[in-house]
C-alpha cells in the first residue's frame, strides 16, 4: 500500500465529520473540510439544514425590520418607486399603477400580522429553495460537462449548502445594520452601506464590493473543486466569480427593460 492509499484509509477510518464540524470547517479550514467530506456519499442534511435556516433568517429579519417605522416607510417608498418606473416604461397603465400603489399599504399591513408572518416565512423558504436549485443546477452543468468533474448533483448541493453558513452570517449582520440605520439592508456591500441605487450601473458595481459575498464565493469555488475531486481550484474560482459577475450583469440589464425585476437588485 502506497502513502496516498494509507492517508485515504486513515481518513476513512476516522469517520465522516459531523454537521457541526462541517459548519465550523467552512469558516476555519474549508479546503480540508470539503476534501474530507468528498470521501463520503453526500448527505442531504448538509445542504438542507443551512439552506432552510438561511431563508428562515431572511424572512425573520424582514418581519422584525418592518416593526421599525423608518424601515417600513423606506420599504413602502421603494415599492412605490418601482411601480412608478413600471408606469413610465409602459409596463403598467397609470390606472393600474395607482391601484398597485393603493394596495401597497393594505399588503404591508396584512404582512405584519401572524398570518402574514407565516406567509412571509413559507414563501421565502419555498421560492428561495427554487432559486437555490436553479443556481446550483447551472453550476453543476458547467462542472459536469465543461470540467468533467467527478461528482453528482448532490455533491454540488452540499458544496453550495455548507457555504450558505457564510450567507447566514452576512444576513444577520445586514439585519443588525437595518435596525441601526433605519433602512432595509440585506448584504454587506458598499452600495448598501452608502445607500447607492443598485438599479444604476454605479450602484450595481458598488453592490459587488462586498467582502462577505466575495469570501463566500471563494469558499464555494473551493467546495466545488474538492467535492468534484479536482486538483485545480483556479478554474473553479473563474467559474464561480465569472457566473456571479456575468449573471448579475445580465439581471441588471434585464431589470432596465423590465422594472419589476429590479426587486432582485435590492
Amino acid at each position: 500500500m502506497d502513502s496516498n492509499e494509507t492517508i485515504n484509509s486513515s481518513e476513512q477510518e476516522a469517520g465522516e465529520l459531523s454537521h457541526s464540524d462541517k459548519m465550523i470547517g467552512v469558516f476555519s479550514e474549508p479546503a480540508k473540510m470539503f476534501a474530507h467530506t468528498s470521501k463520503f456519499p453526500p448527505r442531504n442534511k448538509d445542504w438542507v439544514i443551512p439552506v432552510v435556516i438561511f431563508f428562515i433568517v431572511i424572512a425573520l429579519i424582514r418581519i422584525i425590520a418592518m416593526t421599525n417605522k423608518e424601515v417600513y416607510f423606506e420599504a413602502k417608498k421603494q415599492g412605490i418607486e418601482r411601480i412608478e418606473k413600471m408606469v413610465e416604461s409602459g409596463t403598467m397603465t397609470r390606472e393600474q399603477g395607482d391601484e398597485a400603489i393603493e394596495a401597497i399599504d393594505q399588503q404591508m399591513a396584512f404582512m405584519q400580522g401572524p398570518i402574514g408572518w407565516v406567509i412571509t416565512i413559507a414563501t421565502t423558504v419555498i421560492f428561495g429553495l427554487i432559486i437555490f436549485f436553479i443556481i446550483v443546477g447551472i453550476y453543476y452543468l458547467f462542472i459536469k460537462f465543461l470540467f468533467k468533474g467527478e461528482g453528482t448533483f448532490a455533491s454540488a448541493l452540499v458544496a453550495s449548502g455548507l457555504t450558505t453558513y457564510l450567507n447566514i452570517l452576512q444576513t444577520i449582520i445586514g439585519g443588525i445594520l437595518t435596525m441601526l440605520l433605519g433602512k432595509m439592508i440585506m448584504d454587506t456591500s458598499l452600495a448598501s452601506l452608502m445607500g447607492s441605487d443598485k438599479t444604476t450601473f454605479t450602484g450595481w458595481l458598488l453592490a459587488k464590493v462586498d467582502p462577505i459575498s466575495i469570501w463566500a464565493y471563494i469558499i464555494l469555488a473551493i467546495g466545488f473543486a474538492k467535492m468534484f475531486k479536482s486538483e485545480s481550484t483556479g478554474k473553479y474560482y473563474a467559474l464561480v466569480i465569472g457566473l456571479w459577475l456575468i449573471g448579475g450583469f445580465i439581471i441588471f440589464q434585464l431589470a432596465q427593460a423590465l422594472p419589476f425585476l429590479q426587486v432582485f437588485l435590492q
